[in-house]
Order: C-alpha cells, then sequence, then structure tokens
C-alpha cells in the first residue's frame, strides 16, 4: 500500500486518506440544466470503476451500485475508491443539475451470490499492525468512515441511500449497511460483528449506527457477542427496515419506493426528522475510529492468526461461490 497521501475534504474538518483516491473521479464541471437518464448513462460509462457494476433505473430514479468483487469479498481499497467515484459521480450531477438530479436513491448491492460483504480487508490489517504501522491504519479507516458519514447523511443531498442485502454481511459489511437511511434484507442474509473473536471490536461506525436503531444494551450485546444474526431477528429487532423473501430484494425496494416514486418527498421527510432528533456526527465516527487503531496495534500474534483464518474462510467461501457459478 503505498504511503502516498492526498488530503480531501470531511464533513467540517479536512483529514489526510490514502492513495485510495488517487484514480478518484474529478468533479467535470458542466452547464448547469436538466440532467437526462442518458447522461447518467453516458458518465457511468466514463468512470473506470475497478470492483463495482453501476446500473441506473431512469423510469424509478434509482441508481444500483453493485459490489463485483475481483478478490476476497471485503472492502478492498478498490472497493473503496469505487464508492468514492460513485459519491462524486452522484455530486457532480446534482452540481451540473443545479441541485436537481434524476436521481433519487443509492441502492447498494452485490453481485456475488449469496455474499453482501465480508468486511475490512483483514489481510491488509494483518499487514499493517505487524508492521505497527500506525498511519496506515488510521487513513484506512478515515476512508471509510468518510464513505459511510456520507452514505448515512445522504451527501448532502436530496436522496435516500439503501442497502439491499441479499447475502452476508458481516464486520465491516454490517457497519457499511448499517450507514443507509433504509435496510432491506432477504431472509437467508446472515449478519455479524465477529472482531471480538480476535480481540477487537467494530470501530468504523457499527455502536454509532446501531444505536440510532436500537437501545445501547442491546448494541452492545450484538458487539461483544461476535454470534451470527438472521435477516429476521434483525427486522424483529428493529436493525432491519424491510424483509424480503428470498430472491425478491430488488421487488421489495421497487414496492418501499412506490411505483414513479411517489413516496420519496415523504420518506425523505422522515429520515431528516431522524436525523434532526439524533444526528450522525464525524467527530464521533473518527473518534471512535482513532480507538480502534490503537486497539488493533495491541494486537498480539495469537489474534492475527484467528484473524488470518477468517481471511483463509473467505477465501475459501469465494472460491465456492466462483466454483458453483461456473457449474
Amino acid at each position: 500500500m503505498s504511503a502516498q497521501i492526498q488530503l480531501v475534504e470531511l464533513g467540517r474538518t479536512s483529514v489526510p486518506l490514502p492513495n485510495l483516491a488517487a484514480t478518484r473521479t474529478e468533479a467535470v464541471p458542466a452547464t448547469r440544466g436538466e440532467i437526462s437518464a442518458s447522461t447518467i448513462e453516458a458518465r457511468i460509462a466514463a468512470i473506470p470503476f475497478e470492483e463495482m457494476d453501476v446500473v441506473f433505473d431512469g423510469s424509478e430514479g434509482v441508481l444500483f451500485a453493485y459490489f463485483h468483487f475481483r478478490a476476497r469479498p471485503s472492502f478492498t481499497p478498490a472497493l473503496l475508491r469505487d464508492i468514492q467515484r460513485v459519491q462524486d459521480m452522484v455530486r457532480t450531477l446534482f452540481a451540473a443539475g443545479g441541485g436537481t438530479s434524476p436521481v433519487k436513491y443509492i441502492a447498494w448491492d452485490s453481485r456475488m451470490p449469496q455474499v453482501w460483504n465480508l468486511g475490512g480487508d483483514l489481510d491488509l490489517f494483518a499487514t499493517l499492525i505487524r508492521r505497527q504501522d500506525r498511519d496506515g491504519l488510521l487513513r484506512y479507516a478515515r476512508a471509510v468512515v468518510e464513505e459511510g458519514y456520507s452514505n448515512a447523511t445522504n451527501l448532502n443531498l436530496p436522496i435516500i441511500t439503501v442497502s439491499l442485502v441479499r447475502g452476508d454481511a458481516l464486520g465491516g459489511g454490517f457497519e457499511a449497511a448499517l450507514s443507509s437511511n433504509l435496510i432491506i434484507a432477504e431472509r437467508s442474509a446472515k449478519f455479524g460483528l465477529p472482531e471480538i473473536l480476535f480481540n477487537l471490536f467494530p470501530g468504523m461506525g457499527a455502536y454509532s449506527y446501531l444505536v440510532r436503531r436500537i437501545a445501547p444494551a442491546q448494541a452492545e450485546r450484538m458487539i461483544t457477542s461476535g454470534r451470527l444474526y438472521t435477516a429476521a431477528e434483525l427486522y424483529q429487532l428493529g436493525v432491519v427496515d424491510v424483509l424480503a423473501d428470498d430472491g425478491c430484494g430488488t421487488e421489495a425496494l421497487y414496492e418501499y419506493i412506490g411505483r414513479s416514486g411517489r413516496r420519496h418527498a415523504a420518506h425523505r421527510a422522515i429520515f431528516r426528522a431522524r436525523d434532526r432528533v439524533n444526528p450522525i456526527k464525524i467527530d464521533e465516527l473518527m473518534d471512535i475510529a482513532v480507538s480502534w487503531v490503537d486497539t488493533a496495534l495491541g494486537l498480539q500474534e495469537a489474534d492475527l492468526r484467528k484473524m488470518a483464518r477468517l481471511v483463509s474462510a473467505q477465501d475459501r467461501r469465494r472460491n465456492r461461490v466462483g466454483a458453483e457459478a461456473a457449474e
């Protein structure tokens, strides 16, 4: 991982990030005016995505951003760059349209069967921990926090963010799902925060996002247990907003939206009220991320071996799904 640092704006503060944005798509000046669906499709085609497929449904204003893992199904630096590209593109579209755009929803989904996202880049974490590279860990954490915060706050635009979870969301994958305004999960999806198994904790938003959906005591039990939860269990707890039958997640999204997006204004008002009553704060997220970094640096070799076993399990799962898809 390169030590190159780029300065980006993060909420009210400027923080250094790694070269996750080295190939970041820059905002392209455009004449203000109405943005068409074909313009959005052209913008998508021009972006060099590495681990993501992006599709725009102009009829309903839904921008589908699919994780398309080229390697391990986790938040690799390449995938983080792609998430930033999507967010930058949407901001650019609204700027070019004078504050308006056909995009009403961003739906985060996955192309990998049975997997939404298995979390942070554990292999990278172990390497940085063994080197005692605090700056490297902090740069990764800042990148994740910035993108999660942007998602949680709708990029400060009149859009709704959706996690469309049709497979397992573990560790940082669960954290990412929690950052969206709306969580739709199919019944077979599993959720969990396994970090406690190697003496760490989920430090890039899990606590902050969970306590805005459930009681702090429930959130802490979830974090400290390390257990897996079904989508149905989390729906009963109030973590998952919409529970869908397997294979019906996308249909459930459209049903929630209401044809022609007629519910968009009402849903936006509800999410604005939620944010007004219990706003997410960037300083809170960053303080917890710093604590995560310091805790990670104290892990012992036995903990890192447990982390490595999880990495191997992720690789086996990726290979198994790939083999099944090839049959």
